[in-house]
């Protein structure tokens, strides 16, 4: 270890090279908050504050301040503030690794108060040009507990339309199809309720949203697992400094979005982002192959011990099931891209899941299925079904999700904000397995007619029951 422990901080910026870290090189003092954005977590970490990160080394003033709403962001606040708003960013690939320490964050607001007025104050800051957000699938489900969010962004927006302040480009990064017209709706949808529930807007306030606000659809890429105490102690050990929170990452990482910002926007192309017209066709490409194939894998592996996702693709059955899930049945349910052909990215997909270097959980891919399988995978089986293709592979999929949350003790098993809806007819398919195929638990009403599918899932949970998941996997590679 190369001298004493530090602790990261501005005050030891310029001990970082010396350290083999790579640190800001850049006066984080000229940064502005143009950037605010809700739901600081590890992703956000990895992925857009690299961004700013990149262009700030280039001469950039985009500075990002974060937003925390709900009671899980206290952690990430403390931190944050113990430590400047710094942090370190490691890429780790299946041999190397590369860490360094990122400056783009300047501020963080912590707003759990009924009102969110810090929020509110931020978000309303004249300077604020984006208001970005990574609030997860399940954040944009109309309900009273996910309502918070858009709510305190329509108040900003309200203060600002009152005090003659422009507008700003609301950007979701999360992983929806047509994540900024999700985004919008949502908007508007708290826009409404504040014009007819709370008299704390008028009726100018959808209009005004309409002509001075964008909402910009996106789509973003780059895997990040949980930050472990392992990843403390390497810092600790390699370079001799304390990072009470540090992100680490694949090394591939990939951000297509529409150009359309309507307060400005920093050069974001000029690091690696893509605009594009089609932001659709790399959504599709996304949700369908890598993040199906994330939530396809997790339950099954849960199901049988397994903890890691390299672990996951070393098991010769999982891998199979992978690969003629992705190029049987996900591939030719999307349209190509020109020169980017959706075999291509789901070959990538599976070399990204068998890095070694990134120990992605398990457990991380199992929150929230209620809300990612209708996202992920469903769309894929109703194409399928509908141009006669096969369609088992992802019925083992769905098939080892119901048994892991029928079988899995509830306390062990992952978050999921709507599992409510999916739990009790898991517990029910293991007498009945088609009682699972239900609109409650996501399943379009296509699906849930599909004699096909229905059977093809009953099979499947069937044989689930019978063998075990991978017996169950071992059998399908075999047929």
């Amino acid at each position: 270890m190369p001298g004493d422990a530090i602790e990261l901080s501005d005050a030891v910026l310029p001990q970082l090279r010396d350290r083999g870290l790579i640190g800001p090189s850049y006066d984080r003092r000229r940064l502005r908050p143009r950037i605010a954005h809700i739901g600081v977590g590890g992703f956000h970490r990895a992925h857009l504050a690299v961004y700013c990160d990149l262009l700030a080394r280039r001469g950039s003033d985009w500075g990002i301040r974060g937003i925390g709403l709900l009671p899980g962001d206290v952690a990430m606040a403390d931190v944050l503030a113990a430590q400047d708003h710094l942090y370190t960013f490691t890429e780790k690939g299946p041999v190397d690794r590369r860490s360094s320490v990122i400056g783009s964050i300047i501020d963080f607001v912590l707003a759990t108060d009924e009102g969110a007025a810090g929020a509110v104050d931020a978000l309303a800051d004249p300077p604020t040009a984006i208001v970005s957000m990574t609030v997860t699938e399940a954040g944009y489900d109309d309900t009273l507990r996910n309502r918070r969010t858009f709510d305190t962004i329509v108040a900003a927006l309200e203060r600002r339309r009152r005090r003659d302040v422009a507008g700003v480009a609301v950007m979701s990064c999360d992983n929806l199809p047509g994540n900024g017209d999700a985004a919008r709706r949502c908007v508007l949808a708290a826009a409404a309720r504040a014009v007819d529930s709370t008299g704390t807007a008028d009726g100018e306030l959808v209009g005004w949203i309409d002509a001075n606000c964008s909402f910009p659809n996106s789509m973003v890429d780059r895997i990040t697992p949980v930050t472990t105490d392992v990843d403390r102690d390497h810092l600790l050990a390699e370079h001799g400094l304390v990072d009470r929170w540090p992100v680490v990452g694949e090394p591939f990482w990939q951000w297509v979005l529409e150009d359309d910002f309507s307060a400005g926007r920093p050069e974001f192309s000029d690091v690696g982002a893509l605009y594009t017209d089609d932001v659709h066709a790399w959504e599709l490409y996304k949700l369908r192959l890598l993040n199906a194939g994330h939530s396809a894998i997790a339950y099954l592996s849960a199901l049988a011990g397994i903890e890691f996702v390299d672990q996951a693709m070393a098991t010769p059955s999982i891998r199979a099931f992978l690969e003629r899930l992705l190029h049987h049945e996900a591939v030719p349910s999307l349209t190509p891209i020109a020169e980017h052909p959706a075999a291509d990215y789901a070959n990538t997909v599976v070399e990204r899941f068998a890095n070694t270097g990134v120990r992605d959980q398990i457990a991380r891919l199992c929150i929230d299925g209620t809300s990612k399988f209708p996202t992920f995978l469903m769309p894929t089986i109703a194409t399928q079904l509908r141009s006669g293709g096969p369609v088992a592979d992802a019925a083992m999929a769905l098939a080892g999700w119901a048994h892991y949350l029928a079988t899995v003790p509830e306390s062990a098993q992952a978050p999921d904000a709507l599992a409510e809806r999916s739990r009790p007819l898991a517990r029910a398919a293991r007498k009945d397995p088609a009682t699972f195929v239900d609109r409650a638990t996501g399943f379009p009403d296509a699906i849930v007619a599909s004699e096909r599918f229905v059977a093809e899932f009953s099979l499947a949970h069937q044989t689930i029951a019978e063998y075990g998941a991978l017996g169950a996997l071992e059998s399908s590679r075999r047929s």
